[in-house]
């Protein structure tokens, strides 16, 4: 395994390459996601213009009063669009709330479109960050675009056709979240700024946070810092896919640490998004990961049920 703890794939190598470059990328891609659940992307396309800004205006909006940033909370939404104060989300295992605060972004489709009513809650504008969800939702489309080719490429893997998820993701249910992990000031309450957990979704993209912490469960029980370069993005499998497949692919635990104690007094902002189909999309097992080595695990749900009781399990829904 390599330093940063994960391994390192080229998506140009799918997008733009031969035949023989798409078949390598697949494969790679594959027993990564089969092995290990995560994984490092280069030339994803994404412009680093793009996630500097987002960033920047972030940072601009987690600078605010409580004040100003609770005007932002959206009643009834479960935290899927706008902000989410200091402490309201926990690992379903635990009772002691993460050290973190966010602001989300979902998916907008236009007025008189088939799903406008799933999505019937326009993104929340910050007064204060005139650029904040403009740019956003821009970041939102790039990862969309670089999530279905990932899509495609693990569809090519499994043997179910390359646009197997092509319908099912396309206006799907995904969230971009701003994620703020503030200064620690005094000794946590057991509690570190993102308990062990799984996603919930079909993949996760994380852009590189602004400081360390993100670790991963590895299959020796061990836990494995991941250390991304400037350039890269962090892929991994959240449980909607694992799911999917069975558990062949796998949704692998991790968590976000507390820094030492000398870095307490530094914050640390990350940005990942959760790709998500939409809601009616059958997460029933696939028949060709159902064999006698791996027997059925999983009863059939659509992917709203399953996010419904999962936001339940978090502590973002009531």
């Amino acid at each position: 395994m390599p330093e940063k703890g994960i391994p390192t794939v080229d998506l140009s190598q799918f997008v733009q390459g031969n035949a023989e470059q798409r078949t390598t990328f697949v494969q790679a891609l594959g027993h990564a996601f089969h092995h290990v659940g995560f994984v490092a992307v280069v030339n994803h396309g994404i412009p680093k213009s793009l996630v500097d800004a987002f960033y920047e205006n972030s940072n601009r909006f987690f600078a605010l009063s409580d004040e100003v940033k609770r005007k932002y909370e959206v009643p009834g939404m479960a935290g899927q669009r706008g902000y989410t104060s200091f402490g309201k989300e926990h690992a379903k295992q635990s009772k002691v709330a993460d050290l973190k605060e966010f602001f989300q972004i979902g998916q907008e489709v236009p007025d008189g479109h088939p799903l406008k009513s799933a999505y019937p809650t326009d993104n929340v504008v910050v007064a204060e960050v005139a650029d904040f969800a403009a740019l956003g939702l821009e970041l939102y489309r790039q990862f969309e675009v670089a999530g279905a080719q990932l899509l495609k490429a693990i569809a090519i893997f499994l043997e179910i056709g390359e646009d197997y998820f092509d319908d099912k993701i396309e206006h799907g249910n995904s969230i971009l979240r701003s994620i703020y992990y503030p200064p620690i000031t005094e000794e946590p309450a057991s509690a570190i700024r993102a308990e062990q957990h799984e996603d919930i979704n079909l993949i996760t993209l994380l852009v590189g946070a602004s400081a360390g912490g993100l670790q991963l469960l590895n299959a020796q029980d061990t836990w494995v810092d991941i250390m991304p370069e400037d350039d890269e993005i962090v892929i991994n499998v959240g449980d909607m896919l694992q799911r999917l497949t069975n558990n062949y692919l796998k949704s692998t635990t991790h968590r976000v640490v507390n820094p030492p104690r000398a870095s307490w007094h530094l914050s640390r902002l990350s940005i990942p998004f959760f790709l998500h189909p939409r809601v009616t999309m059958d997460l029933t097992c696939l028949p060709s990961c159902v064999t006698d080595e791996n027997p059925l695990h999983y009863a059939p749900i659509t992917a709203g049920a399953y996010l419904d009781e999962r936001l339940r399990e978090i502590g973002l829904k009531k």
